[in-house]
């Protein structure tokens, strides 16, 4: 899959267009990418996704991300997207008159353009689909995708992350939520108590479910059972908010990889104890409770 910041860059040729955030690349984005696809077929041009970073809820109303961008362009290559052109949302660009916009969308020569039905662009969203219509002869505009009665939207993703439900937002998802970052060093506490743990850097903003999870963590391509925290640690009185997880059939040295940990299902929320035996008891508890979860 190429990659590109600005529309220009790509060569001159005909496009099938998709345009939008894709934050989390869910069930209903994954429709709107197989009409994209589809349209491309019919034309046997390529099929380009037009997206933005940061997504335009984080930069204007300050949510946090699902996906970051390298996430994003890893699961649009995955669903089979030829080009992506992944443009730098900033105040500025944000500010751009609805024309500004159309003239990008009209340097990518569209057959056809796949939007949400609710889509509006420019400054003020004074653009909308009408404004597509002169660009393309070939305008798709997609409904609300729903489950169970439901709209699947991004929004609802984070506040079910929030909530701890990640099962909720793996079936909006069509797969497990998942955070990639860094193993760094840790205080080490954990193995003090038998449940040593990787500590891990996600990229400021994305968006983390709070409580503990049975989860599986890929490194190096092989996943391994084991169990994530994500919190304070009150326990030991912790200030800052740590995402750590415990491997259950892994022995080595983690520090300075990447590593991808999906969240698998919800066991419970954070608690103080009333020590670290208490702590200890609870985490064999859920270590079982886990292993029971990825063994279903």
């Amino acid at each position: 899959m190429k990659t590109y910041v600005s529309p220009t860059q790509r060569p001159d040729t005909e496009t099938v267009v998709a345009v939008g955030s894709f934050d989390g690349v869910h069930l209903g984005h994954q429709a709107l990418l197989a009409r994209l696809k589809e349209r491309a077929r019919h034309y046997r041009v390529p099929s380009v996704v037009y997206t933005f970073d940061p997504p335009t809820r984080v930069l204007m109303q300050g949510v946090e991300f699902l996906s970051t961008l390298p996430e994003k362009l890893d699961l649009l290559a995955r669903y089979g997207i030829d080009e992506v052109i992944a443009v730098p949302f900033t105040p500025e660009f944000a500010a751009r008159p609805k024309e500004a916009f159309l003239d990008d969308l009209r340097t990518l020569r569209p057959r056809a353009l796949v939007v949400g039905e609710d889509f509006h662009f420019g400054k003020g969203r004074a653009g909308g689909l009408a404004d597509l219509k002169g660009v393309s002869g070939d305008v798709v505009a997609l409904p609300m995708h729903s489950l169970g009665g439901e709209d699947i939207k991004s929004t609802r993703v984070r506040e079910m992350l929030k909530a701890g439900d990640v099962e909720g937002a793996s079936r909006f998802l069509g797969r497990h939520y998942d955070a990639q970052g860094v193993v760094v060093r840790g205080d080490q506490l954990g193995r003090t108590i038998g449940y040593p743990t990787a500590n891990i850097r996600v990229p400021e903003g994305k968006a983390l479910p709070l409580g503990v999870f049975a989860a599986r963590t890929i490194i190096d391509g092989q996943a391994y059972p084991g169990m994530a925290n994500v919190g304070y640690r009150p326990t030991v009185d912790g200030r800052e908010l740590r995402f750590e997880v415990n491997l259950f059939d892994f022995d080595g040295d983690l520090y300075g990889q990447e590593v991808q940990v999906k969240f698998w299902h919800y066991l419970r929320g954070e608690t103080r104890f009333s020590g670290l035996d208490a702590l200890r008891a609870q985490l064999a508890q859920d270590a079982l409770d886990a292993r029971a979860r990825l063994s279903e």
